[in-house]
């Protein structure tokens, strides 16, 4: 990166295509308008990416009082689903309020946080409010770990233009409102999974904000790198090398490290 306009590298897109499987990439500089995309519109499995829309509908209804952000509810046996998070592995009945949820959604991805608020939103309201915001490339289909849903085919999705524009709102302040959209920016620079785009980015300073996710053959990480010039990155995969596609990942942001 040098002066004041930075150029994305050239190699960048030939990496990407280079990958694996199906491997979606938009890089947006906030700045200038130059964007970078590989495969923007090709739809992938979201994994927990799709947390973003229930983080957008819990925040619609915080903030027209439709939904209080200080209810709690206690965690129950059957609300318990594996892996990512902390909730699964507390006492049950343990009590939380729904903004609680939502930073366990996104800071550590919590999936039983997830399930529980998808539960108290609505997966018809959640598709509903993506499409307001012209966010149809972003779908909520199941919960988590669903497996029977899963099984019936219904996967959750997201493409890089559909996030891209998520963040891209967020961002501008647009995303439900501007006091809604800065708290919505805060949580998500408490992100505690920060191995892929942040893993040069931080010990250089710089921060981001974003979301990422995992399955098999799946790797994501989206968000907004707070760089001098900042930036939307966006990286999706299906059927990939994960291990590659994290290297890939980690070294394209490391681009955007000004030079001293």
């Amino acid at each position: 990166m040098k002066g004041s306009v930075f150029l994305f590298d050239r190699e960048i897109p030939a990496r990407v295509r280079a990958l694996p499987g199906t491997v979606c990439l938009w890089l947006e500089n906030l700045k200038t308008g130059e964007t970078v995309r590989v495969n923007p519109d090709a739809p992938v499995i979201a994994a927990s990416v799709i947390k973003l829309a229930v983080l957008l509908e819990a925040f619609r209804r915080f903030d027209d009082g439709t939904l209080d952000p200080n209810e709690t509810c206690a965690v129950r046996p059957e609300d318990k689903v594996p892996s990512c998070g902390a909730l699964t592995y507390l006492h049950d009945g343990l009590e939380v309020t729904l903004r609680d949820l939502a930073t366990l959604m996104i800071i550590l991805s919590d999936n039983t946080a997830t399930n529980i608020l998808i539960d108290r939103l609505g997966i018809e309201n959640v598709n509903r409010t993506l499409d307001a915001y012209d966010l149809t490339g972003m779908r909520l289909r199941r919960k988590m770990f669903d497996s029977e849903a899963a099984a019936r085919g219904l996967q959750n999705t997201v493409t890089a233009e559909g996030v891209a524009r998520f963040f891209r709102l967020l961002y501008e302040g647009r995303l439900v409102s501007k006091t809604a959209s800065e708290d919505m920016l805060r949580t998500l620079l408490d992100q505690r999974l920060n191995g892929k785009m942040p893993f040069y980015l931080h010990s250089a300073g710089i921060r981001v904000a974003h979301k990422t996710g995992e399955d098999d053959g799946v790797t994501h990480d989206a968000g907004i790198i707070l760089a001098k010039e900042p930036l939307i990155a966006v990286f999706l995969s299906g059927d990939t090398d994960v291990p590659a596609c994290e290297r890939v990942i980690q070294d394209v942001c490391r681009t955007f490290i000004p030079e001293r």
